[in-house]
């Protein structure tokens, strides 16, 4: 009986070929290469957290933040609701760890956005060896916009979908006797709830791309039924921000269907082939 080949995480010896064990230990590598880079940024953002925290985090429960000076600012017509008032929402604890667990939770979290290009850098490189380098090409594209629509859509909900959210609905009240008393569970689940919402909204074009190499849809099809589309995201954006107001309405609706319409323009059309 001959002697068998022992390495079973390197190329296969015949076929030069990557095995399907060597293909994950390269995942392996990646994955503790990610959660280490996620381990230094996390301990980075922990020691920091105790400075940023008031200023960052905690800033859309405050009239001194940047978004509603600048809506105060820019008020002169009854479609922008008055941002000009005073504005204080004191966060509460109730629990003993409460504060110490979101100190975890948040420097993850944050962590987690400032490690993202990494993340994609390292799935790009485990799928790479198994495209064609003209696929490699829009695929590397698509994945360098996918990163960019994160960040702007993370952007979104930080400085106006979640600032609005929240003013509004601590304002708001069933009856006089009842006192809004914020808690901060309940205002970090929100606040990192909307912001990671909205990153994940703004891939819309890329998973459009993608269905649109797969073959599941094509430029006709989402022209087709455009008018469906935006009853749909009308609905989504009245779920989003519960106010009244047509401002806060097109501040949620408008990004949401520009990225319907970007949707259009990236995706193929199956005429021109």
């Amino acid at each position: 009986m001959g002697r068998q080949d022992t390495n079973i995480t390197g190329p296969d010896r015949q076929t030069g070929e990557m095995t399907f064990w060597g293909h994950l230990d390269v995942l392996r590598w990646g994955i503790i290469r990610v959660a280490a880079a996620l381990a230094v940024c996390m301990a980075l953002c922990f020691i920091a957290m105790p400075h940023i925290f008031d200023s960052l985090i905690l800033g859309p429960a405050s009239s001194d933040f940047f978004t509603y000076k600048w809506l105060s600012w820019m008020r002169g017509g009854s479609l922008l609701p008055d941002f000009s008032g005073d504005f204080s929402v004191e966060i509460i604890n109730i629990n003993v760890a409460t504060q110490f667990t979101t100190h975890i939770s948040t420097s993850f979290w944050l962590a987690t956005i400032i490690v993202f290009p990494y993340i994609i850098y390292e799935l790009w490189r485990f799928i790479s060896p198994a495209l064609y380098p003209k696929e490699k090409k829009s695929v590397g594209k698509a994945f360098l916009a996918g990163t960019l629509m994160f960040y702007i859509g993370c952007a979104v909900g930080y400085c106006l979908v979640f600032p609005f959210i929240f003013r509004f609905l601590t304002g708001y009240s069933i009856s006089p006797e009842i006192a809004n008393r914020i808690t901060l569970n309940s205002y970090m689940s929100n606040f990192i709830g909307m912001i990671f919402m909205m990153g994940a909204v703004f891939e819309l074009p890329l998973l459009a791309k993608v269905l649109s190499v797969l073959g599941v849809i094509d430029k006709a099809f989402l022209k087709k039924y455009r008018r469906h589309a935006i009853m749909i995201l009308l609905v989504l954006a009245a779920v989003i921000t519960p106010t009244g107001d047509p401002f806060s309405l097109a501040i949620v609706f408008l990004p949401l269907y520009l990225l319907y319409e970007l949707s259009i323009c990236i995706v193929r059309d199956k005429t021109a082939e």
